[in-house]
């Protein structure tokens, strides 16, 4: 999901809760980031993507929080309790004071809960929710509409809102709560978190600023990063080039091509993790009749050749995929793998009536996922052997999600990381028929529809015996597969590089959310 709008052009800074804006100062726990995008919004329920929840980290806090090990681990929720099939009650940590420096308590996950419930992005994630209700300051009890088992897996993704802060009206008269999707509102330009950092200034696009939030309630952790400038460098060589030369300290998305030279260099350090994020293609079948049958849609399959670009274009930092589920999730089925056939692939294009091909235009984004533009490039250049011609449009990806979130193209590229962790929500995300009230299919680009499909996840959703809810997701699966709902291409990897003393190895996960509040400089 691993992912996206951007402010108005106009929008340069931000108010920050507490403080006037405040500069940097150069300090041994000083920490220059170079990110490959930085967070479209300051509002954390605007967006579900992989920039907005490293921000989440950085000025927010989750209940609780993913380990390596895929554990969960306690952060603003200490203690929890699973008292019935439908009931989970949470302890929560006393003595946490948000960036504005009102105290945190049981009103404000609350109100952060039915917030994301009339989140367009998030609303399907947490349909699953029937009610939550403080007991008392510290305790809240969370009601879910029959038997969930992945409630904790949600807690992740719950960041307590400064619910004071964020209540009342602008002196505009707008609704500070108001979730204005790539808008100008409170909360897009606003902001006040328990996390552990505070933001001071942000230039979209430009630079975001952060220092250490003093009143921090972790007071166990050895992370000793005072401030942090994070400065956005899509490009891939000028983001490696600028560790290199030190002109900053820690980079994401090292591209495939530079792994080596990275490697080879005594500076700096590069930290490879393999990636849970499924990279593929969206057909539309609203704007082009000839993808809603199956037939075609198997013979674009077909055409892609998943390992070649796998081991060519991304020197095997890649595991191609033929499933949303890596290794290891819950709905991973051995049998689907990638089936490259081109003969295959004109014949089916063949039997569908559609031998002389046709015309679509493509959008890719050209810096969100490792080597993305030029992996568009690879398979407009392979659909062409089954006479489907490409038109190829990549952009930056502040273009590039307004213009997917409109359906506008034919083809459209995406990645997507579990946000759950789990495989049923791959599909109710990208596959399930599109549903504006609950806000399933808020990714499906390509508007397919298979309901068989939808009502086994849901029903999967409700089954306490994991053995038996796995067969039903394997299941659903291989009924994607067969149905070409998603044209799978592979699962990126992750690698990131800092410099020497930097030590990011015990912070950056699989998840690709680095936990920057505990990292540690020695230099």
């Amino acid at each position: 999901m691993t992912l996206k709008k951007t402010l108005l052009a106009s929008i340069i800074g931000a108010t920050v809760a507490g403080s006037a804006l405040l500069p940097l100062t150069a300090s041994a726990e000083a920490l220059r980031i170079g990110y490959s995008a930085d967070p479209e919004t300051l509002d954390i329920h605007e967006q579900l993507s992989g920039g907005m929840l490293r921000f989440s980290h950085l000025a927010f806090d989750p209940l609780v929080r993913w380990t390596k090990d895929f554990d969960f681990e306690p952060r603003l929720a200490t203690e929890w309790e699973q008292t019935d099939d439908t009931h989970i009650r949470m302890t929560l940590r006393e003595g946490v004071t948000f960036h504005s420096g009102n105290p945190f308590t049981a009103k404000d996950v609350v109100w952060t809960i039915e917030r994301l419930q009339e989140s367009p992005d998030y609303k399907a994630i947490f349909e699953p929710i029937a009610s939550a209700e403080a007991i008392d300051d510290y305790t809240v009890e969370i009601t879910t509409t029959e038997p969930y088992p992945l409630m904790l897996n949600l807690a992740t993704y719950i960041f307590p809102m400064d619910s004071e802060f964020y209540t009342g009206e602008t002196d505009s008269g707008n609704d500070k709560a108001e979730i204005v999707k790539a808008g100008n509102s409170f909360a897009s330009r606003n902001v006040s978190g328990t996390g552990p950092f505070r933001l001071t200034d942000r230039r979209q696009g430009v630079r975001v600023d952060f220092e250490r939030f003093e009143d921090y309630w972790d007071t166990e952790t050895e992370g000793n990063v005072s401030s942090i400038v994070l400065t956005p460098i899509s490009e891939n060589a000028s983001r490696v080039a600028a560790l290199l030369s030190g002109g900053v300290d820690f980079i994401d998305a090292v591209p495939p091509n530079d792994l080596e030279r990275i490697r080879e260099s005594g500076d700096v350090e590069l930290i490879e993790v393999p990636g849970t994020r499924i990279i593929g293609f969206q057909l539309n079948q609203e704007k082009v009749e000839a993808f809603q049958d199956v037939r075609v849609r198997q013979a674009v399959d077909l055409a892609i050749n998943q390992e070649g670009i796998a081991d060519r274009l991304m020197r095997g930092f890649a595991t191609p995929a033929g499933q949303f589920s890596p290794e290891g999730y819950s709905g991973h089925n051995p049998d689907l793998v990638p089936r490259y056939d081109l003969e295959r692939a004109q014949e089916l294009m063949a039997e569908a009536g559609y031998e002389d091909g046709f015309t679509v235009d493509m959008i890719a984004p050209n810096n969100r996922y490792v080597n993305d533009a030029q992996i568009a490039q690879a398979v407009a250049n392979m659909l062409s052997r089954i006479n489907i011609k490409v038109n190829l449009r990549t952009m930056p990806l502040a273009q590039y999600w307004p213009e997917y979130d409109t359906r506008q193209s034919d083809i459209a590229m995406l990645g997507w990381h579990s946000d759950t962790e789990d495989s049923a929500n791959f599909f109710q995300y990208l596959s399930f028929c599109i549903d504006d009230e609950t806000g399933a299919g808020q990714y499906n680009y390509g508007n397919y529809c298979n309901e068989e499909i939808d009502a086994l996840v849901t029903e999967a959703d409700s089954v306490t015996d994991l053995e038996r809810r796995n067969e039903m997701l394997r299941e659903a699966e291989a009924m994607l597969y067969e149905d070409v709902g998603f044209v799978m291409l592979h699962w990126q990897n992750l690698a990131y590089a800092a410099a020497n003393g930097v030590d990011i190895e015990p912070v950056v996960n699989a998840i690709d959310f680095p936990y920057l509040g505990d990292l540690v400089i020695n230099r």
